[in-house]
């Protein structure tokens, strides 16, 4: 892959973020944005669990996912509590994802600020916290919704790998699905790129994200996360201002996720093979065209 570095500030006037990040729609590290918000320093392993540790969540191992299932299928569920646990007594490859805990403890919306002033259109309902034992993988993908995301770290560390939608066919973005056929698991040591090699012109940011630290996700972009620590973060996310962009996370929600899963229950083995065939052609396509 070619990467570069995601740009980093302490701080960004809304006039410079609009120009030269939101509008074209390029990733941002904002290090200072959450520093004064009593989050920064509040929200602990012991704090959560005092609040939610009696709540069921759902948990996900770092296996891909089979012909037979369904989008966002969890592969256990335990208490939150327990799974704290879990995670602080050694590397637990499981992770929590879209986890609303502001619907059992709404007293914790108090302890951020909505950064409105950057913007416009966010899900005020709807922040949700990511939770990952060191070693726990988000596989490749973008958010169904294409949401604008800020993305703010808390404990422990997670390399990010991002890519622009529009490098979709470079790495095997598969039919009806947000996902890639390609694997990215430790990929900065190792790319395969002998098996997927359309990789290796794909254009992407990297950066590792620490305590405090907040990312500016434009809707639509591709990410793989690793943690490197056990760790959480919390997502506030914004929907595109745009029609168009509305109207596509729509058609994605309502129509692609549901084509989907209804394939993987008329046909499991036939859909997850086919979807991985019609990955391969459009990648080799992509290659011919960039050395036509």
């Amino acid at each position: 892959m070619q990467l570069q570095s995601i740009d980093r500030v302490e701080n960004i006037t809304p006039e410079e973020f609009k120009t030269r990040y939101y509008e074209p729609r390029k990733p941002l590290i904002i290090t200072g944005l959450s520093k004064s918000w009593p989050a920064y320093e509040k929200w602990t392993w012991d704090y959560f669990k005092s609040l939610v540790g009696d709540k069921t969540v759902g948990v996900y191992n770092n296996e891909r996912a089979g012909a037979k299932t369904l989008v966002n299928g969890a592969d256990d569920y335990i208490t939150f509590g327990k799974y704290l646990d879990m995670i602080q007594q050694g590397p637990v490859q499981l992770r929590i994802f879209l986890f609303n805990i502001f619907q059992h403890a709404p007293q914790l919306v108090r302890d951020f600020n909505w950064p409105d002033f950057l913007v416009k259109g966010f899900l005020k309902k709807y922040p949700m916290l990511f939770v990952g034992g060191a070693g726990s993988i988000a596989h490749m993908h973008y958010d169904i919704d294409l949401s604008h995301i800020l993305h703010t770290q808390f404990i422990g560390r997670k390399r990010v790998l991002l890519l622009e939608n529009n490098q979709s066919e470079l790495i095997y973005r598969m039919p009806m699905t947000v996902e890639s056929a390609a694997s990215f698991v430790n990929w900065s040591e190792q790319l395969d790129e002998q098996k997927f090699p359309a990789l290796r012109y794909a254009k992407a940011y990297t950066t590792v994200l620490e305590h405090g630290e907040t990312m500016f996700m434009p809707g639509g972009y591709w990410h793989h996360m690793e943690y490197l620590d056990g760790g959480f973060a919390m997502s506030l996310r914004a929907l595109d201002q745009s029609l168009s962009g509305k109207l596509n996370g729509l058609y994605h929600i309502a129509g692609l996720r549901s084509m989907n899963n209804l394939l993987i229950k008329m046909a499991p083995e036939w859909w997850y093979h086919y979807k991985r065939k019609v990955a391969n052609e459009r990648a080799e396509r992509a290659m011919r065209r960039m050395h036509a």
